[in-house]
């Protein structure tokens, strides 16, 4: 994202062209945003949804209705600079349900720093909350509309797949578009739809939403009028009372229908918003509870069988915690050399520090071969955790190869010996290995052997080129749980919340009756994980037959006494189930079809995945183009209907880096370093930093052609890079004379 930085740090140099209405000039930067520092990246990446106009020729930059005298400027920007365009209105919708939250943005931008006389493409970025999945976008520009759709991959024979930046992730959880040949002046409206997952901690949920919005893309008050809209509303499913926590901005109540709260925040604002928007609520329960949430198929629905969720909540009572015999499983291959291992280091010990007296703990690292902090499970304290410590920071060797099966059969042994404690195993993983399947097989058989008290595997994924289903697997065998990071900065945490997660265990070995009292009850995920103090339990599935009114929920808790708890069945309309576990069962059944090889399951996640626009392993995700010249739009609906065969068809690009994949064996093999979705600065910045040291001003004005012929103090090095630097970013953001600044001596 480097690249992006300094491409924003271009385009706000280059809006310095730009005289606004009533000569008033464009706001400066704060402080510290300087060329290649560590701020830049912090402050010009997206922190909220933002449109970019994609300039390569600065002669273009001007205001598009009152056009001011501009110095001529030469060359082409390799690569284009973004500039931030001004956003006119706002407007963010936002429905949570279960543990899931669908958010719908709107919002309208004006092209204003491109003379009406010529054309850029536009980048629409929309940073995603956490686990977030686009469902789809709708832009309209003029006569233009854009809209995504979910294909299969067999389709794409007649698709442009030449340009790779036309859509789809920058990085994780950073959607983009790019649309072609807008006009100077004109107006981009969007609609950018997603779910996130909601947060869950200490009995409560929350969703954060990026809406920090920089002070460049507000437009000046006397211009246009700011109106910020946030609508939300919370469907809880259950018959328990709501109870709000807190809210970033001032929401209203609307209204409360049971367990259905709406609000509302509609303002005329001086400023976009500046902070995030994060909303947080409980689910009043003294104890565990839940229910079972059933809904009838519709016609749409590739399968004919009724949908069901049983969600569990831990509850606000703080219940004993299991006591457990933890084996952390870690690659230490060469391709996690860096940051990836002391992230992951960092991350170990701080979890070690979180073991409680009772517990106990090994270290396994893994790569050509295996080494092991104990030759047995030791007992938590702190001696022996300041030794592990100490052993990690000496042992922690990014060398070798990946063995995967190897270092699990081990920690298995070592569980064997674990006595009145819940064994659990953290593997943690960034590569894919060739007898994958045969381990989940071997793992199947052992667990099943072991009866109640196997040891429960949770899986963890860093990078791109690791299996990501091979281990959400795994992990559902196991009854643990699955988590990855695609980002170097966000290792640490994930890794946090993930063994939080899983280490917090309250109810194990849970059973559910219904299948007793059903014709046909087939779960998503046959293996029912147990219940932590740090995240509800959803269970979903399909089933034939009429549930009772209630059904009984079994497990036991860390006192070995067993807990039943009465389910009530509900028959709700109000939350669409499909659309709110759609996500979790694309993967779970995408997992399946990737163990078992079921072309029928693979069919099913196609079929899932268009019906709800979620591209997945088996599909893709394309943006359509449709020209609304000449063509009503109710006219253009019934014409297509009637002539849908013989139809020309719009034209569709593909979005890219929507997918995980099943792994990269050969990356593996070759210990290649997976980047996390960092990128290298590119050749042209690095002459640029090496011209700084020439040009005590460059930085600020990148030279203008003339800049070499104006200064006579020029030695033939000083002249020989600033040809270079001219050649690749010809005057970015320099409209001032540049004879004015000459480099300061020979000495240069």
């Amino acid at each position: 994202m480097e690249e992006f930085a300094r491409a924003v740090d271009d385009g706000l140099k280059l809006s310095k062209r730009l005289v606004l209405p009533g000569g008033v000039p464009p706001p400066k930067p704060p402080s510290g945003m300087e060329r290649g520092g560590e701020t830049v990246a912090a402050l010009l990446l997206p922190s909220a949804p933002m449109a970019y106009a994609v300039v390569s020729d600065p002669a273009a930059v001007d205001t598009p209705d009152v056009p001011s005298y501009q110095p001529y400027v030469y060359g082409r920007l390799d690569p284009p600079a973004l500039i931030p365009l001004q956003m006119k209105e706002v407007d963010l919708a936002l429905d949570c349900a279960l543990d899931e939250a669908s958010v719908t943005l709107r919002a309208r931008w004006w092209l204003h720093c491109v003379t009406r006389s010529r054309e850029c493409d536009v980048r629409i970025v929309v940073p995603m909350g956490d686990q977030g999945s686009i469902l789809g976008d709708e832009v309209t520009v003029g006569r233009r509309s854009y809209n995504t759709q979910v294909i299969e991959v067999e389709d794409h024979i007649t698709e442009n797949t030449e340009k790779a930046d036309t859509g789809g992730l920058l990085k994780p959880r950073l959607f983009f578009l790019t649309i072609p040949q807008v006009e100077g002046g004109a107006d981009i409206s969007a609609t950018i739809r997603w779910s996130q997952k909601l947060n869950y901690d200490n009995g409560q949920f929350s969703v954060d939403i990026p809406f920090r919005f920089p002070y460049y893309v507000n437009p000046l008050p006397k211009v246009f009028m700011k109106r910020e809209k946030i609508q939300l509303t919370i469907n809880s499913g259950f018959s328990k009372e709501v109870l709000v926590q807190g809210a970033s901005h001032p929401l209203k109540e609307k209204g409360r229908q049971g367990e259905k709260l709406s609000f509302l925040h509609e303002a005329i604002v001086e400023n976009w918003s500046s902070k995030d928007f994060t909303f947080s609520y409980s689910v009043y329960s003294s104890d565990l509870s839940g229910g079972v949430l059933v809904q009838p198929s519709t016609l749409r629905d590739y399968d004919d069988r009724d949908r069901f969720c049983i969600f569990l909540l831990p509850g606000s009572v703080n219940r004993k915690v299991f006591r457990k015999a933890v084996v952390f499983v870690i690659d230490t291959s060469r391709s996690m050399q860096g940051k990836p291992l002391e992230n992951v280091k960092n991350a170990v010990s701080i979890a070690l520090s979180e073991l409680t007296q009772g517990d106990y703990f090994n270290i396994i690292t893994f790569n050509d071969e295996l080494h092991s902090f104990s030759s047995c499970l030791e007992q938590v304290n702190e001696k022996s955790i300041a030794s592990a410590v100490d052993w990690m920071n000496i042992n922690f060797v990014a060398e070798g190869g990946t063995d995967i099966m190897h270092p699990l059969s081990e920690a298995m042994a070592l569980l064997s010996s674990a006595h009145d404690v819940l064994p659990q195993i953290f593997l943690m993983t960034d590569g894919s290995v060739d007898n994958e399947h045969n381990i989940c097989q071997t793992m199947k058989t052992e667990l099943i052997s072991r009866g109640s008290k196997s040891p429960r595997i949770s899986t963890f994924g860093l990078g791109l080129y690791c299996n990501h289903y091979f281990l959400r697997m795994l992990a559902s065998i196991g009854k643990g749980h699955y988590d990855a990071a695609l980002e170097t900065g966000s290792i640490q945490s994930q890794i946090l919340r993930w063994f939080r997660k899983a280490s917090n265990t309250t109810v194990a070995n849970i059973s559910i009756d219904a299948a007793t009292h059903l014709d046909e009850f087939e779960v998503d995920s046959e293996y029912i994980p147990d219940i932590s103090a740090k995240c509800p339990l959803c269970i979903s599935g399909k089933y034939q037959g009429k549930f009772p009114e209630t059904v009984t929920a079994k497990g036991y808790l860390a006192d070995m006494k067993e807990i039943s708890i009465e389910l009530k069945v509900q028959h709700i309309k109000d939350i669409p189930l499909d659309k709110v576990l759609v996500v979790q069962q694309i993967g779970l059944l995408t997992a399946k079809a990737w163990l078992s090889g079921d072309k029928q399951l693979e069919r099913k996640v196609v079929k899932l995945s268009i019906q709800n626009s979620i591209p997945s392993e088996y599909t893709s995700m394309v943006l359509l183009q449709t020209n609304l010249e000449n063509v009503d739009a109710a006219q253009k609906v019934k014409q297509k209907l009637k002539d849908h065969k013989g139809a020309r068809e719009p034209p569709r690009t593909p979005l890219h880096g929507l997918k995980l994949g099943f792994g990269d064996r050969a990356a593996t093999r070759e210990n290649l370093i997976t980047g996390f979705g960092d990128v290298k600065p590119q050749e042209t910045f690095e002459i640029l930093n090496k011209a700084a040291g020439c040009c005590s001003r460059l930085a600020d004005c990148l030279c203008c052609m003339c800049c070499i012929k104006a200064c006579s103090k020029m030695n033939d090095q000083c002249a020989i890079v600033l040809a270079q630097v001219c050649a690749a970013l010809s005057c970015l953001g320099c409209y001032e004379c540049c004879s004015e600044l000459c480099c300061s001596g020979s000495e240069s």
